[in-house]
């Protein structure tokens, strides 16, 4: 028989079962995130930088030991007439009328090839800007490697070959004077100034292409063959032809037509021949 105080005790212990014990948590303390290092020994807050790199030009400029900046009349002088990389613009012709205007600046101490690496991005615009602009960066060094990489974006090798082959294909047209089938081939050369074609073979290529009146006439003023010449002496012939075939004075031409003795000669070789003498004879003087 259970007494009254065991009774007790077992009501006692089913009450503190069926009790619900709410338990009491401590907040954890802050801790701070261990540091991450990724494999190249980098922190997650470097990584969360704005990259700094890859924003530098193609284009290295020297360092110049002198106190030197580009002022705004330079910058307005290159940009006076831009290179906008159209199909019809010459890159040729754009390093030309480049090299000819830095030629005229000079600066102590400051080496010229450092003003134009400086000034020519100034002288692009349109596709030609963003032609530059896509360039590796610090991936041209030298005038001579911006040079060579314009011409091969704008020049490409078959337009080089193409006008190879004009020049060397080259034909005086039916209606076409001495002065404007000299003055066109002239045009081709400087269209394709790395054509690699000697100065023989050039002057070579134009006779040739010449009607028989023409190449007559350059005979007649060489005095014999005209190819026999020196280059030096055949550019001149060539060069007094054109002045006269040019400017045709009617007074010369009647004079020398009037006076003439010889028959058959035409007016042109008669004036070319006393213009060549002329010059000889002054020469001479």
């Amino acid at each position: 028989m259970r007494t009254r105080s065991q009774t007790r005790n077992r009501n006692r212990q089913q009450q503190s079962q069926q009790a619900v014990v709410q338990p009491f948590h401590l907040e954890e303390p802050f801790v701070n995130p261990p540091l991450v290092l990724m494999a190249d020994n980098r922190t997650m807050a470097q990584l969360l930088q704005a990259p700094t790199e890859g924003y530098e030009d193609a284009i290295v400029i020297p360092e110049i030991n002198a106190n030197f900046e580009l002022k705004h009349g330079l910058i307005n002088l290159v940009q006076n007439k831009q290179f906008f990389g159209h199909d019809k613009e010459d890159p040729h012709a754009h390093i030309r009328y480049f090299n000819k205007i830095t030629s005229t600046m000079r600066f102590p101490d400051v080496p010229s090839t450092s003003i134009k690496l400086m000034l020519f991005p100034f002288s692009l615009e349109g596709s030609a800007r963003i032609w530059l602009e896509k360039e590796p960066p610090r991936s041209i060094l030298t005038w001579d490697d911006l040079v060579s990489k314009f011409i091969n974006q704008f020049f490409p090798p078959s337009k080089t070959t193409n006008l190879r082959n004009e020049i060397t294909r080259f034909q005086q047209r039916f209606d076409e004077s001495f002065y404007e089938a000299w003055d066109r081939f002239n045009d081709l050369l400087r269209a394709c100034p790395h054509h690699g074609f000697s100065e023989l073979h050039q002057l070579d290529t134009f006779y040739n292409a010449l009607n028989a009146n023409d190449q007559d006439s350059l005979n007649s003023a060489a005095g014999g063959n005209f190819l026999d010449k020196m280059p030096r002496e055949c550019l001149r012939i060539i060069e007094s032809k054109s002045k006269v075939r040019n400017s045709r004075n009617k007074a010369v031409v009647a004079k020398v037509s009037s006076n003439s003795s010889t028959p058959g000669i035409s007016p042109d070789v008669a004036a070319l021949t006393t213009e060549v003498g002329t010059r000889s004879y002054k020469s001479l003087v």
